[in-house]
């Protein structure tokens, strides 16, 4: 093999570049690179500026490369790059300045500043209390950041941007400067500056792009790192958010200790040193005798700062929070005014105006006071603060958060100012919670004085028990201090004999009795359904609480005490002497019974409707069967008291299911739930009748929970309603009280709601009642009582009556409606008569409408019935339609002609 002489080869490969390219790829690039991936050291020399070939300025670019990836922190790769730069521009300085916010202003601050080609990091690194910060409309830096273009100034001294005060601390003489934004999109991160050209007197074109090559790589090591630092902060964001809520909502009864518990948990993810929380007095008004002193000249009128809503600042506890050696936390109530975390002013200033401030040199800071001496035997200092409002939904600072000391040194930036407004904010917002849970408890204890004021004014009180129990008269002793067969002697002769009271019969008249004697009947029942010695009701307790129920009734015209004892005597006659009994037990009985007799407690005398358009407060506290369920409530609240609670010697399964029947019992009186219930009760009426065995039906419904709970829905409607079946002279003195508080409805329906009641209210059409009557049994009445006689024959006489009242109202219907037929035929006399006399007078020989017989006549009448409805308040005509009176016809007339 001929051997091939270098400048053959050479010439060879100058002529054949695409095969040179390929033998170099193929057989040397793979080593090259991997040599240059795996050296430690670029090869390159620094020691003294020269023009560098392609292999050099390769190993440059490996070497930023390999930096990058093996060195995630971004100040020690921006150096290196920044060096390298500084090398290939010949520049005699570059600096990297930092842009960022703080206190809502935007700033440039210096990171990496002097570095040359022979710099080491450690010199040119900028600690925080040594930082040059440029605002952005001071010095070339400023203009670069605001403008985001690359600048180029051959002498700064014909700059109008030009500043010279680092030239003057530094005692460094800037000739020319060459200038870059580092941009995130269109965010700004940084500016990069390269200061005098060496062995030039400026930056050329060669050197801006030089500068513009490696800025990719500053662009890449940058938004590595702020995306990084983003990542960062929005997780620590939020954790904070995370724990915080969890603690919040943990901790509801006071803003101290939900604040603690939620600045507590969350310390980790602060980064810093140190924080305090400052909680504000939240009085907007001073007390009468607080003030006395001050307008009596012997106190001066407080003149310091105050909250945007006028709040004296005073800071009534300090929580410090320490996190830098041995964790701890102190608590100051009342701190004084010298106070290390007071002292500075700053936290005032803050509640002050509300605003975030973010101190980056304390020590330097003239504007506030921070203490330069170490806080502690640690030989803590402050250097750098952040602090911003706690603010309340309704935008009141009821307290601030100061954060001292970022742990990596440098000062807070805008990321900070975010994360820690974000909890700030979060914790201001969760003051609601303690509001509301400050508000509910407040309401709730208010409910229980009202209720104490109530129960006072309703339970049965010591002389009035006496009326019943007369254990003075005949012990001399309080009815406590007597045995419970003491006062079965005494309640033996007080109350009346079951049979001459009539209190089995469905025909039971009360007017015959007095209120107090009613609660005599309603104490006799519990003895006659056995239950007073099976369930060892105290009879003191038994008194008491009859009592009670009659006083809880209010003086209305018609639901009344009266009215409550109506429906529990006709419960206790239809278990009795309807024999519906043969299904309850004696619990579910006394339940039954008692609810009855509490079924209208406390009522208005107005309906459910009513109250929802009045806005009552018990509309907005349930949200159905509103009256129903206050009564309910009312009855329980009475049942409550260890004085009246008839059920205290029940045991807990046997309390509850007399509670349980008591709510559906009570609130099955809506008929507005009435027909959902109708088609079952009709159905197990049916079911009855196809057992042979009165034995059998009754074992069965024992056992059939459901059923039971719908026949008694049913019997309380039946109760409810029973005036109606009660005999005529009884029934027709019910209506009229039941229609009087109608009425009375009506009335306020009209003055309070402006609005026209229906006609069932309206005391101007009293003379429809037999009418209404009629229809409330048809629609209403009858449906019970057929279906309950046919279920229980013993309870006909109820539908007997029901039927007979109907009769004696259709009466009273038909010579209502007779009156009126005949008022209103001998007005219709008198309107043709006088329209017969005006036809004559002013129709005489008028073509078509003259006296051309019935056609004349008809048509003259016609039109002056037309004028005369134009005149009547009772029926308007417009657009040919009658809207009421007694001429509707009138409209068909006019469409017809």
């Amino acid at each position: 093999m001929a051997v091939v002489n270098p400048d053959v080869a050479e010439k060879f490969l100058d002529s054949n570049p695409a095969f040179a390219k390929q033998y170099y790829d193929s057989k040397f690039r793979p080593a090259v690179i991997a040599k240059l991936l795996s050296s430690r050291k670029t090869e390159v020399d620094f020691s003294s500026f020269h023009d560098l070939n392609s292999v050099e300025e390769s190993e440059i670019m490996f070497d930023l490369i390999r930096d990058i990836h093996e060195n995630l922190q971004m100040e020690k790769s921006i150096f290196n790059l920044m060096k390298n730069l500084s090398f290939l521009l010949r520049a005699d300085r570059m600096s990297l300045f930092m842009y960022r916010m703080r206190n809502g202003t935007a700033e440039l601050a210096t990171r990496i500043f002097n570095v040359h080609k022979d710099a080491v990091l450690e010199e040119c690194l900028v600690q925080p209390d040594s930082e040059i910060v440029y605002p952005l409309d001071t010095g070339i830096v400023g203009h670069v950041a605001t403008s985001k273009r690359t600048v180029n100034v051959p002498d700064v001294t014909q700059n109008s941007y030009f500043s010279d005060f680092v030239d003057q601390l530094t005692d460094y003489k800037t000739k020319s400067i060459l200038a870059t934004p580092i941009l995130n999109g269109k965010d700004m991160v940084a500016v990069m500056m390269a200061v005098n050209k060496i062995g030039a007197p400026h930056f050329d074109a060669k050197d801006e792009q030089t500068l513009m090559k490696y800025l990719n790589f500053a662009n890449l090591i940058l938004r590595v790192f702020h995306l990084s630092y983003l990542h960062n902060c929005e997780t620590r964001r939020g954790q904070v958010l995370l724990w915080s809520a969890s603690k919040v909502f943990e901790e509801l009864t006071d803003i101290e200790r939900q604040f603690h518990k939620a600045l507590y948990t969350v310390r980790a993810f602060l980064n810093c040193d140190r924080y305090s929380v400052g909680l504000l007095d939240m009085t907007k008004t001073k007390e009468f005798f607080d003030l006395w002193p001050i307008l009596m000249g012997e106190v001066a009128p407080y003149d310091g700062p105050k909250t945007p809503d006028g709040r004296e600042i005073i800071f009534y506890k300090v929580i410090d929070y320490i996190l830098h050696g041995k964790e701890d936390i102190k608590v100051i109530p009342n701190p004084p005014a010298d106070h290390w975390a007071l002292v500075s002013g700053l936290p005032t200033y803050v509640a002050e105006n509300g605003l975030i401030c973010n101190i980056m040199n304390a020590a330097a800071d003239d504007f506030f006071e921070f203490q330069k001496e170490p806080l502690d035997e640690s030989g803590w200092m402050i250097k750098n603060v952040l602090s911003m409002p706690i603010v309340n939904k309704k935008e009141e600072i009821v307290g601030v958060a100061t954060f001292y000391n970022r742990k990596d040194g440098k000062p807070f930036d805008d990321m900070d100012e975010t994360l820690m407004e974000s909890l700030t904010q979060f914790l201001g917002w969760s003051v609601l919670n303690t509001d509301t849970y400050d508000r509910m408890n407040k309401l709730e204890n208010r409910k229980d004085i009202f209720q104490d004021m109530v129960l006072y004014h309703v339970k049965c009180r010591k002389d009035e028990i006496q009326n019943i129990l007369k254990t003075k008269e005949v012990y001399g002793r309080e009815p406590h201090e007597c045995e419970e067969d003491e006062l079965f002697e005494i309640l033996e002769e007080e109350l009346p004999d079951s049979e001459e009271s009539e209190i089995f019969e469905f025909h039971f008249c009360d007017f015959d009795h007095s209120e107090l004697e009613l609660v005599k009947c309603g104490i006799a029942m519990y003895y006659e359904l056995g239950v007073v010695d099976k369930f060892h009701i105290p009879q003191e307790a038994l008194v008491r609480f009859m009592y009670s129920v009659s006083k809880g009734y209010r003086k209305i015209t018609y639901h009344n005490w009266r009215h409550g004892f109506n429906v529990g005597q006709t419960m206790f006659s239809l278990l009795m002497t309807g024999d519906l009994k043969r299904y309850f037990t004696d619990l579910e009985a006394m339940a039954m019974v008692t609810a009855g007799f509490c079924h209208d407690i406390d009522h208005r005398g107005t309906n459910n409707l009513y109250q929802m358009k009045s806005g009552n407060p018990l509309a907005k506290l349930h949200g159905s069967s509103i009256l129903e369920r206050h009564h309910l409530e009312f009855g329980k609240t009475l049942l409550r008291d260890e004085d009246l609670n008839i059920y205290q010697n029940l045991n807990r399964r046997q309390h509850d299911h007399v509670i349980h029947l008591m709510d559906i019992a009570i609130i099955a009186t809506d008929l507005a739930l009435y027909f959902k219930k109708r088609a079952m009760f009709q159905k197990i009426v049916d079911q009855s009748k196809t057992y042979e065995s009165w034995t059998e039906w009754t074992d069965y419904m024992k056992l059939e929970t459901t059923r039971k709970e719908i026949v008694m829905a049913m019997m309380m409607t039946a109760c409810d309603l029973s005036a109606i079946a009660k005999p005529w002279e009884i029934q027709s003195k019910v209506a009229l009280s039941v229609a009087a508080e109608f009425w009375e409805q009506g009335d306020l329906e009209r003055t309070v709601l402006e609005q026209n009641p229906i006609p069932m209210m309206d005391r101007n059409k009293a003379d429809d009642l037999p009418k209404l009557q009629c229809g409330f049994i048809d629609f209403v009445c009858s449906f019970v009582y057929k279906e309950f006689s046919r279920f229980h024959t013993e309870i006909t006489p109820m539908l007997e009556r029901l039927l007979n009242n109907r009769k004696e109202w259709k009466a009273l219907q038909e010579i209502h409606e007779a009156k009126v037929a005949k008022i209103e035929e001998e007005k219709k006399k008198k309107e043709e008569q006088a329209a017969a006399a005006a036809a004559a007078k002013e129709g005489k020989g008028r073509g078509p409408w003259g006296p051309e017989g019935e056609r004349s006549r008809n048509g003259i009448v016609c039109l002056l019935r037309m004028k005369h409805l134009s005149q009547n308040p009772g029926g308007r005509v417009y657009q040919g339609y009658s809207t009421g009176g007694q001429f509707g016809w009138l409209a068909q007339f006019q469409r017809s002609s």
